[in-house]
């Protein structure tokens, strides 16, 4: 027996293995069974705070001023970017409360047992992997500039540390967000006074001046691809909490602590790249931290890189989530232990590798063009997968169907592939790119509005695929498994 997406008990396929709750995570893939949810949603509020205080939070500020706007308007632009894409993140995680599943298996209702995995369980991982390398490179630089080792060795030393959280999962992922929550918060509230008060930002600085549009819809992308990029996992965090959590608490306490502190710590990377301007996001760091007590800036880099250390966890354990996933679709897996710890080692191991290739002169280029190219290819997503939970199917998905790949959800579920596909080609032409800028965009003077038009196609093109939905059918299976409202 078990709970459905209202909370209500049912019996759940086979598949579904039973957890524990002492030690190390058991379970992965599978749902979560009313007795073994736990904790508050006040949970939620340290993770998504502690998830944005960290070296990779400050280095995308320092990316975003380098774009060639004044730091007031890069300012302006991080907290509409900020408030922006977190909405979008935060309505994902009331998701997990709900359905006790993670992000990625509900999207088998739009795309299919096998669409899911091709047309969205791929681009997560790569999602995933990405920022762990750009997060291992800043981890090797860190290491670096504290101990005096080699950058080369602080990758392997960062992602053995990620990867063992990760391992132990989700409850441990949580006490280790509330542990550092103090510590943390109170490094970038004294790094700000630094900045601020005698970091040395020219005069002037704040005055409006001018705005540079291009540069400043850049930055917007960037910063709202920065907290988009949270929302394929983000429920990952909230699907063990009671089915008693309302959808407006837990959408609370994400998207204050995300928004706030993603925005604060990226508009403090942009502070102090623009008091110490053409040095490292490590280095203008220290120079904050040193310019009020000496040492300070050793210990404000310390406590920053063991925030590092736990969103590479999160993203390691997200993406050992997706791998499992993936081989789920073509080969039945029984969830365990062992195999989320073999998942985590595969990518732990190739994170390093490729952090070694990009290395640390190479991090603004590769980490500037990830931000971007990953907003583009999980915004569509995002607009199918909420309009389908909020308004098509209104949080009434059948639990075992999910898992069965001949089940009601299908292999390919055309009406998400079709809307995807249709607002990805849509948005191409309004791209803006190192590599490439779209036509429109370039007539438009290389201002990129991608992610409305993306955000606007997606849901339209959906919500007409799925008027041929056959949702009282759906809704009867729902019901025998005592799901329905």
């Amino acid at each position: 027996m078990g709970t459905t997406s209202n909370g209500k008990t049912a019996t759940v396929t086979p598949v579904i293995q039973q957890g524990r709750l002492d030690g190390a995570e058991r379970r992965s893939v599978d749902f979560v069974p009313v007795a073994e949810r736990h904790g508050t949603v006040r949970h939620l509020g340290a993770v998504w705070l502690v998830a944005n205080i960290n070296l990779t939070a400050m280095a995308t500020g320092v990316t975003t001023l380098a774009l060639g706007g004044s730091l007031f308007w890069t300012l302006v632009a991080t907290v509409f970017g900020s408030l922006f894409g977190t909405l979008f993140m935060a309505l994902h995680s009331s998701q997990g409360p709900h359905l006790g599943l993670p992000q990625l298996v509900q999207s088998r209702a739009q795309f299919g047992f096998l669409g899911a995995a091709i047309t969205v369980w791929v681009f997560a991982f790569v999602n995933y992997f990405n920022y762990n390398v750009a997060d291992a490179i800043l981890a090797g630089s860190s290491l670096h500039f504290l101990l005096g080792i080699p950058t080369s060795w602080g990758f392997p030393i960062a992602v053995l540390i990620a990867g063992t959280l990760a391992l132990y999962g989700y409850r441990w992922i949580h006490r280790v967000n509330r542990f550092l929550v103090a510590p943390l918060a109170l490094t970038v509230v004294i790094l700000t006074f630094a900045a601020v008060a005698r970091g040395g930002i020219p005069s002037g600085a704040f005055t409006p001046g001018p705005i540079q549009w291009h540069s400043f819809a850049t930055t917007f992308v960037i910063v709202a691809g920065f907290q988009l990029g949270w929302a394929p996992y983000v429920s990952d965090y909230s699907r063990y909490l009671p089915p008693t959590v309302s959808t407006r608490s837990s959408f609370l306490w994400t998207y204050l602590p995300s928004a706030i502190s993603a925005l604060w710590v990226i508009g403090l990377g942009s502070l102090l790249a623009a008091a110490t301007p053409g040095v490292s996001v490590i280095m203008a760091i220290a120079q904050g931290g040193d310019a009020l007590m000496a040492g300070g800036g050793r210990i404000a880099v310390a406590l920053l890189f063991i925030g590092l250390l736990v969103v590479m966890a999160l993203n390691a354990y997200g993406g050992s989530l997706t791998l499992i996933s993936i081989v789920d679709c073509y080969r039945r897996v029984r969830p365990s232990l062992f195999l989320r710890g073999i998942t985590i080692v595969a990518m732990t191991l190739s994170v390093g590798f490729v952090a070694a290739m990009v290395g640390e002169e190479q991090f603004n280029v590769f980490y500037g063009n990830v931000l971007v190219f990953l907003a583009y290819l999980f915004t569509p997503w995002t607009a199918i997968n909420l309009v389908d939970f909020y308004i098509v199917r209104k949080g009434c998905y059948s639990i075992r169907e999910l898992f069965n790949p001949a089940g009601i959800y299908g292999r390919w579920g055309w009406q998400g592939n079709v809307a995807y596909i249709g607002a990805l080609v849509m948005m191409v032409p309004f791209f803006v790119t190192e590599p490439f800028t779209g036509w429109i965009a370039h007539r438009m003077g290389d201002i990129d509005i991608s992610m409305f038009v993306g955000l606007v196609v997606a849901s339209l093109l959906y919500l007409l695929t799925s008027r041929t939905l056959d949702l009282s059918y759906e809704r009867s299976l729902v019901e025998k498994e005592g799901i329905a409202e």
